[in-house]
């Protein structure tokens, strides 16, 4: 569900229905006033006792903010981009032969030949590289785990539903909401993904944000990515952190 917004632009957060009815009575005065059916004396008590209620108002939803901070974030960064007059867009970066790119479309691809020249294949570990002895033992220790339903179904219970959904369109409400329902197909799906080694594509698919960190902002090296994933890869991703936890405790 959401909030219905008005063709002039986006609703106020602060803006309930008893506001409304005032807003509205309020009107409805002016044009009585300019029909010289009503006195300014009235018009201005009515302008006084609205302007005390939006302070009002505004107070109520900025101490509701700082109440539930803990436990939804999200609404009150949304409520300070409202507050916010104009969007900065990215800055003008250098490419490799030390051009300004100024287009948004030339930017993306910049950070993303850029972002992707960090992961060179050269630093990676391979996995011919281990010594036999220990390959054999690797097989005998990592054997593939079976991944119970009751470890997805934990999972699901406890996703955060103000979280934002990955480009699978998958919100995280959904998969909370019908635990019952998934958690078999989660289930054979993180299997299978574990036991073939592929990851779903969706699941590899993000929207990446580049975050400035500090120094000349023209240059590459001085951004953060920050990728929104799909739900459902995140679950998986904790399975595998799960596994990789409990092998290098009985290993100590």
């Amino acid at each position: 569900m959401c909030r219905k917004t008005s063709q002039r632009g986006r609703s106020l957060t602060w803006l309930n229905r008893e506001l409304w009815l005032e807003l509205r009575k309020k009107r409805r005065v002016y044009g009585l006033c300019k029909k010289e059916q009503a006195t300014q004396g009235d018009y201005k008590d009515i302008v006084r006792l609205f302007r005390v209620e939006i302070r009002r108002a505004k107070a109520q939803l900025e101490l509701n903010l700082a109440t539930v901070i803990k436990d939804n974030k999200k609404c009150f960064y949304k409520c300070i981009d409202n507050k916010r007059t104009a969007k900065e867009n990215l800055h003008p970066l250098l490419d490799v032969g030390g051009n300004i790119v100024t287009k948004d479309e030339e930017k993306a691809e910049v950070l993303n030949a850029f972002l992707a020249s960090v992961f060179s294949s050269k630093t990676s570990c391979s996995l011919g590289s281990q010594p036999p002895e220990l390959e054999d033992r690797d097989r005998e220790q990592n054997e593939a785990p079976i991944i119970q339903g009751e470890v997805v179904s934990d999972l699901l219970h406890h996703l955060d539903m103000h979280k934002s959904m990955g480009l699978d369109g998958i919100h995280p409400r959904v998969l909370r909401e019908l635990v019952e329902v998934l958690t078999k197909l989660l289930s054979i799906i993180h299997q299978q993904s574990w036991l073939t080694r592929e990851v779903p594509v969706y699941w590899r698919l993000a929207n990446v944000t580049p975050i400035y960190k500090k120094g000349w902002k023209e240059d590459l090296g001085n951004y953060r990515p920050v990728s929104l994933t799909s739900v459902p890869g995140n679950v998986m991703e904790q399975i595998i952190l799960s596994a990789i936890s409990s092998t290098l405790r009985k290993t100590r």
